[in-house]
């Protein structure tokens, strides 16, 4: 499964275009433009399965910041203010990654 099955080709590059800039990225903003945001929790928790590129179960700084690429291949990083602002907003153990039972908070409803 691809994240295309589950959210709209034309939603995705919306939102990849809204962050192109160094620093413009908001989580909260692109689950909203990309569609995330109104998709239901075992759509998202595929979402996380697929985001999470080690397969670890956990989405962990090194892989957060090549979010955008997962996405579309020829996206930026995120930088690593991005980075460590939107660790921070899904990582609410402290653990310094974002697990998938914690798929409420990486949804960012």
């Amino acid at each position: 499964m691809s994240l295309t099955d589950i959210l709209s080709p034309s939603d995705i590059a919306a939102a990849l275009r809204d962050c192109q800039a160094p620093d413009s990225f908001s989580p909260k903003k692109f689950f909203q433009i990309s569609g995330m945001s109104k998709k239901s929790s075992s759509q998202l928790k595929e979402i996380f399965r697929i985001l999470d590129n080690d397969q670890s179960g956990f989405i962990e700084e090194d892989e957060l910041k090549y979010f955008l690429q997962r996405f579309e291949c020829g996206a930026r990083v995120l930088t690593t203010s991005e980075t460590k602002t939107f660790l921070a907003a899904a990582d609410h153990d402290g653990d310094g990654k974002i697990g998938a039972e914690g798929i409420d908070h990486f949804k960012y409803r």
